[in-house]
């Protein structure tokens, strides 16, 4: 059981988190804010990459059998990673608990997407 709520409050972290940048909100407006100049093609890549991730998790929690799923969840998790490592930059721009609490949770969702990768297993 808890699993599966694992796995939802991934999804729905993703697919809202993806919604979010689409609309010019949200963590990736803030991660590629450390880049000057125009970032809204970056954010934008970036919440695609979050709803499809979002929409990957669901479909490997309900076992619905998509024989590349597994890769192109192991794909996004090293995307997510690359958002990690960004996140973590972008924190030493202001150092602060809310940054280090928003690290926190790429990374567990980092862990998530690898885990649901089945590649590790």
């Amino acid at each position: 059981m808890g699993n599966f709520i694992w796995k939802i409050s991934v999804a729905l972290y993703l697919l809202a988190n993806g919604v979010l940048g689409l609309n010019g909100k949200g963590d990736y407006v803030e991660i590629f804010g450390i880049f000057k100049g125009n970032t809204k093609a970056f954010v934008a890549i970036a919440a695609v990459i979050s709803v499809i991730a979002g929409i990957f998790v669901i479909l490997e929690m309900l076992k619905i059998s998509i024989p590349i799923v597994d890769l192109l969840i192991l794909i996004i998790a090293i995307i997510w990673a690359i958002f990690a490592v960004l996140r973590i930059v972008s924190w030493f721009d202001g150092f602060g608990w809310v940054g280090l609490a928003q690290i926190a949770i790429y990374l567990m969702v980092l862990g998530s997407l690898v885990i649901a990768s089945k590649k590790f297993d």
